[in-house]
């Protein structure tokens, strides 16, 4: 008799056997587990980042891990998994992009290693309130819980994942943008670094046009990837329930 696969199930759970999950209990280890690596997959995504002169936002990896969680893991554990990534920043852990400004003056581009993430606490008179990212950082744990509650929906192929991951993408800006404004409009110092004529226009130079580019790129890739794995993963169990 032929298994039938849930359209609507996201990939995660596709990818984990139903015999590991013998008991609530193990449930909720696999639970944690898949959102503290996903967390960190994220951390690495962050050090894949390009430095642009006239900002103080670099492009990074991020959006596309992001993404990528929201998609593969639904919306509760995407979600999770980059609100505990902004709270592993928030407490001292170097998992934020590379600060070019601090430890990285020579060059424009970094690749993960030799590790430059850094930590930006709460409590401190320069910490993640006064980010300018912060505001993105915020915007992927909504990003993620977004397109993750899409797939959870059955938008997990072509050509509707395209269209959850594009909005997932503005709903990072959503939160980012009016966060960079705001810090540029009271600190004088990002506000003269921006170039622009007033804060609007040094928001969306400084927050939006240079990330148009690279944002396409990483939704065509997601947007590929996905769908792509989904439906391999969904094949070779139709052959496995066939054997």
């Amino acid at each position: 008799m032929e298994a039938r696969i849930n359209q609507n199930t996201v990939l995660i759970d596709q990818l984990i056997p139903d015999s590991i999950i013998r008991s609530q209990t193990m449930r909720w280890v696999v639970d944690i587990t898949i959102v503290v690596v996903f967390s960190l997959l994220v951390a690495l995504s962050a050090q894949i980042a390009f430095r642009i002169p006239t900002t103080t936002v670099p492009i990074t990896g991020q959006t596309f891990g992001v993404l990528l969680t929201g998609g593969v893991l639904g919306s509760k554990r995407g979600a999770s998994s980059l609100f505990l990534y902004m709270i592993l920043g928030m407490v001292g852990m170097p998992v934020f992009a590379p600060n070019f400004s601090k430890v990285l003056t020579d060059t424009s581009f970094h690749f993960i290693l030799p590790w430059h993430g850094h930590s930006s606490t709460i409590w401190e008179s320069s910490g993640f309130l006064t980010m300018t990212s912060g505001g993105y950082i915020i915007g992927f744990i909504l990003a993620a819980y977004v397109v993750g509650r899409l797939a959870e929906k059955g938008w997990n192929s072509k050509p509707r994942i395209t269209l959850a991951l594009l909005i997932g993408n503005l709903l990072i800006y959503v939160i980012g943008l009016p966060w960079l404004g705001y810090i540029i409009s009271t600190n004088s110092g990002i506000y003269d670094y921006i170039v622009g004529s007033n804060v609007l226009d040094k928001t969306l130079k400084g927050g939006l046009y240079p990330f148009i580019g690279g944002d396409a790129v990483k939704l065509v890739l997601a947007g590929l990837a996905l769908p792509g794995v989904t439906t391999l993963v969904r094949r070779l169990k139709f052959d496995d329930t066939n054997d």
